[in-house]
């Protein structure tokens, strides 16, 4: 029976997991993989990971060392991997998609929550105080949404937008055909927008896409929604816009200095990230654990999604959902191996 390193484990992972498992030997590990902790995966034949694992050249060189040929990713994002170390040494298998449902939804969760202010609706209450003074938000219906990204899941938001009577303006360097749906410039969508949401991955060309500059050309009184990658946003300039009024209010999932934090209780912790500190103080801020993704379905198909990714390594089969530094982080070209369906090495 092969024996996989599962790092970062938490209860609902086991559960899934457990539940679709019959053929592994896991070793749940609460800790996250990082150089300290890769030791842990000796004499096991895989890795399961997760967004806030560290998979640089070191931990990747050190797994390799201990005999780790396949790192299981249970999530769609792999900012987190060195994919140039791993390069020829270890294949790197991914979930590209679980449910872009329970991102969208969660989204425009937190987009309904920060306009309508509900968190400190909910606050007040708890208290008797049933008072709505300041209370007052927007109609979101006849205003104007910009999604970047157009994959499953800005679809999905566009979809619910749609639904709730608005206008929607796309970016995206890969347009899609979508009806009633107007693809513009980056900075058309910046000046046009009332709510900007992101669905977009996390690399070289989109850190910091909302900078200082960015923020200069929104409307005033403008919604930032993320639920992809914190580093997408500069978040000393969203500060900064938050405290000039140029942001009416911004609901965020994930954070860019996230992994040291994210996925753990540290409520009796002196934390020690002032930016961080200054975002979850703001009223017109509504900031969630990463957990977007966070549902029945999704926790199911990235459990059968990652089973199936290492029955196919084990078994010697094409790789369904490999990515490698020859595909370019997931963009294939005409002489990938993917396109023969081979594996990447």
């Amino acid at each position: 029976m092969k024996k996989i390193a599962f790092f970062d484990a938490k209860p609902y992972d086991r559960e899934w997991f457990d539940r679709q498992n019959t053929k592994y030997d896991i070793r749940y590990l609460e800790t996250r993989l990082t150089k300290d902790t890769a030791q842990l995966a000796a004499g096991c034949d895989a890795v399961v990971a997760f967004v806030n694992d560290n998979l640089d050249a070191e931990v990747i060189d050190m797994l390799y060392n201990l005999g780790i040929r396949v790192i299981a990713m249970r999530c769609a994002g792999y900012s987190n991997v060195d994919f140039k170390a791993a390069y020829g040494k270890i294949n790197v298998v991914r979930v590209p998609a679980y449910s872009p449902y329970a991102v969208a939804e969660h989204a425009v969760g937190l987009l309904l929550t920060v306009n309508r202010k509900l968190q400190r609706a909910y606050n007040r209450t708890r208290d008797f105080n049933f008072s709505i003074t300041g209370l007052t938000g927007v109609d979101l219906h006849g205003r104007t949404a910009g999604v970047i990204g157009t994959g499953k899941i800005g679809r999905a938001f566009i979809d619910i937008c749609k639904g709730l009577g608005m206008r929607v303006l796309a970016y995206d360097v890969y347009p899609a055909e979508i009806a009633g749906v107007e693809y513009v410039t980056l900075d058309g969508l910046l000046t046009q927008s009332d709510v900007i949401s992101l669905h977009c991955p996390l690399n070289e060309q989109t850190k910091h896409m909302l900078d200082k500059k960015a923020f200069a050309k929104m409307k005033k009184g403008v919604f930032i929604i993320n639920t992809s990658r914190g580093a997408l946003i500069d978040t000393e300039a969203l500060l900064s816009a938050l405290n000039a009024g140029k942001v009416r209010g911004a609901g965020l999932d994930v954070y860019e200095e996230e992994a040291e934090l994210f996925y753990e209780d540290n409520s009796g912790n002196i934390i020690k990230d002032d930016l961080l500190a200054l975002l979850i103080s703001r009223p017109n801020v509504v900031l969630t654990s990463h957990q977007a993704f966070l549902t029945e379905e999704a926790l199911g198909n990235i459990a059968e999604t990652t089973l199936k990714n290492l029955d196919e390594f084990f078994s010697g089969r094409y790789l369904t959902n490999e990515v490698c530094y020859r595909c370019k982080l997931g963009k294939a070209s005409e002489s990938c191996h993917h396109n023969r369906k081979e594996r990447c090495f």
